[in-house]
């Protein structure tokens, strides 16, 4: 398959940051072409810099390449600036490995993290030349399967893709290529269709053509069941049981341009049984399932050795969770002491934090910011979401922090939340200023910093708050002001606070994105065709663009952007991601919000991987269980650690 580089090198100089559309990445792959029997572009719809360093992404790149057979190559967002040119010179969308145009390609795999990308897909589908609507496919084009987080519902989506792949992704492809290569050699039966009905049948992909969707008068959906004799009523998502058994990536890329996360990163678990009801991560991804403590450092061995990183993230939900994380950290510490390699944990929750982890990460004296998510201001609104945290958890964890040598905390809130008030919100301030107060009882220092972080809140399916009304812009906007104005007027600790906030507009379109039903494909389409790329950038966002071409493609419609967005659904109401199966009992979420919005207040859920299992559905319905240590296992130093052989260069980062 030929390569488009010889038409597109000649325009790079026009635009910004070429080199991001060079490829040519450590640890990239280019396979031969004609050897492969099923080929995959796999998309991050989003530039570079935000998409390389995706886990999912890698991993896939990764597993595919190893398969007989099958060939994977990536390919990402490009800027308004080369779209352009692209469109100007008769360029199509491209991969960056081989440069080959993606409409050649057997599928192309998209992974939605966030619905605010949906612009970006039909961006590449156009410069592509595929057809935006899958109903105006045909055999010679790819075909388009979506997964992420947000394919959790991909109703919205659901004219643009051909297919939906729920859950965890590394047993899904290779099935998926299977049943390909098996299409292929028995001459293509059925064309198309025929493709996806096996696919719908055998491999666990949801194919949007094979279900009706009915309304009632009033808007509300009436029912969605499927169009075509076997295909099943729910379809459920994808578990990877034994993660020791993938240990993905081996061989991490490496970026040839600035991106988001320059370090090899290690899933050291996956899922999470907080409960906490507003998060859709934590929810989708059930049960918990651990990495061994010697699976994780040959992994972190291996991808130090085959990247040159001097930093290793330890990635999960809630990576202090882990059942042997000391150990992780205090094993992987001692194997690199002596290095510049660097330890971070990026996602650490208020109460798994404690003095050995504050140790070991600093241990080789280099701190960078530690970052907290109490998500609520108040101890109210905590138990709330459920996220079981208290004002003296959150400074007795960060006067730790401070007193091991850490100078900046960050601390993440929403804005909105169910049942939320100013006075919540407000009270956000006062715990910034116990923060820095905290912190400089614990050092004796005046240089100490706290950052308050702020994004509006959106309520997200497959999550207890499905049924929430989502707070309004000017709501949002109106406490967003006075908290700023709380943090600001505080003359004795305002100097030391940063306060960093998103708007309430992008919300409502995200809002507007995660719960919507087929019905949305017009809004989507309508932005796009007004000018919508890259929707999840500031710059580049318009309220207005969106709120306009809402107004217009739903104008036949019994709904607009308010009907799904601030409007409270009742339990009796069909969800427009109902027959799509996370797991979780759905009398069980419910019960769950009925829980958090309870007048005499919100009864809290323990975590099950430490107490009896409180009935989420999620193990019986899907035949899984919580895979949890301790094993018992230590993680041996190497013998080159601290030597010249382990020293890497450059400069690491903890925190």
């Amino acid at each position: 398959m030929e390569s488009v580089y010889p038409r597109l090198e000649p325009l790079l100089p026009q635009v910004r940051k070429p080199i991001q559309y060079i490829g040519g990445e450590l640890n990239s792959v280019v396979r031969d072409w004609d050897s492969a029997e099923v080929r995959w572009a796999l998309m991050y719809p989003d530039a570079y810099e935000v998409g390389l360093p995706n886990q999912g992404i890698q991993i896939l790149y990764e597993v595919l390449n190893e398969c007989d057979g099958v060939l994977a190559e990536r390919t990402y967002s490009v800027w308004p600036d080369l779209e352009g040119l692209m469109r100007q010179h008769g360029i199509p969308q491209f991969t960056v490995d081989g440069h080959r145009p993606v409409a050649a390609f057997d599928v192309l795999g998209v992974s939605f993290a966030t619905e605010l990308c949906y612009t970006n897909l039909l961006s590449a589908l156009d410069l592509a030349g595929i057809p935006l609507s899958a109903a105006d496919r045909d055999e010679e084009h790819p075909l388009v399967l979506a997964g992420g987080h947000a394919a959790f519902n991909p109703e919205p989506v659901a004219e643009f893709v051909d297919g939906a792949v729920l859950g965890d992704g590394e047993q899904a492809v290779l099935a998926i290529s299977g049943l390909i290569k098996e299409w292929k050699r028995a001459g293509r039966p059925g064309g198309r269709d025929g493709l996806l009905l096996r696919l719908a049948t055998e491999a666990g992909v949801y194919v949007p053509r094979f279900y009706d969707v009915d309304y009632l008068p009033d808007g509300r959906i009436r029912r969605v069941a499927p169009s075509r004799s076997g295909v099943p009523f729910t379809v459920p998502k994808h578990t990877v049981m034994d993660l020791d058994e993938w240990p993905y990536p081996r061989k991490p890329l490496v970026p040839v341009a600035e991106s988001v996360h320059e370090r090899f990163s290690v899933e050291i678990f996956r899922g999470c049984t907080r409960g906490c009801r507003f998060c859709q991560a934590g929810m989708i991804t059930r049960p918990v399932r651990e990495r061994s403590v010697t699976t994780v450092g040959d992994m972190v061995e291996r991808g130090l050795a085959e990247s040159g990183f001097s930093e290793v993230g330890l990635l999960s939900l809630s990576s202090a969770d882990h059942s042997e994380i000391n150990e992780i950290v205090t094993g992987l510490a001692d194997r690199y002491e002596g290095t510049a390699t660097g330890l971070s944990l990026p996602s650490t929750r208020v109460d798994a934090f404690n003095v050995t982890l504050a140790n070991e990460l600093s241990r080789n004296g280099k701190r960078s910011g530690l970052t907290f998510a109490p998500e609520g201001g108040s101890e109210r609104i905590r138990k709330v979401i459920n996220k079981m945290v208290t004002e003296d958890d959150l400074i007795r964890t960060v006067s730790t922090a401070y007193a091991n040598g850490w100078r900046q905390v960050k601390l993440y809130f929403m804005c909105g939340l169910p049942t939320e008030t100013d006075e919540d919100v407000l009270a956000i301030a006062n715990l910034a200023r116990r923060v820095i107060q905290a912190g400089r009882e614990a050092t004796g220092r005046k240089d100490i910093r706290c950052t308050v972080s702020i994004g509006g809140f959106v309520p997200k399916p497959h999550t207890p708050f499905q049924w929430a009304a989502q707070c309004d812009a000017e709501t949002v906007h109106d406490r967003l002001r006075q908290l700023g104005a709380a943090l600001r007027g505080d003359r004795t600790y305002g100097r030391s606070v940063g306060y960093r906030y998103h708007d309430g507009e992008p919300s409502i379109i995200e809002g507007l994105l995660s719960r919507g039903d087929r019905r949305v494909a017009k809004v989507i389409k309508a932005a796009w065709r007004d000018g919508a790329r890259f929707d999840g950038w500031s710059e580049h966002f318009s309220f207005d663009r969106w709120m306009r071409s809402a107004e217009q493609a739903l104008a036949g419609e019994p709904v607009d952007v308010a009907w799904y967005t601030t409007r409270e659904r009742e339990y009796s109401e069909v969800l427009p991601w109902d027959h799509l199966d996370a797991g979780l009992d759905r009398d069980w979420l419910w019960q769950d919000w009925q829980d958090a919005v309870d007048p005499s207040g919100a009864a809290e859920v323990e975590d099950c991987r430490w107490t009896p299992c409180y009935d989420c559905g999620v193990c019986p319905t899907m035949g899984t269980e919580i895979q949890t240590g301790p094993t018992g296992r230590t993680l041996l130093p190497l013998s080159v650690a601290g030597g010249p052989a382990g020293e890497s260069g450059g400069a690491g980062g903890v925190g």
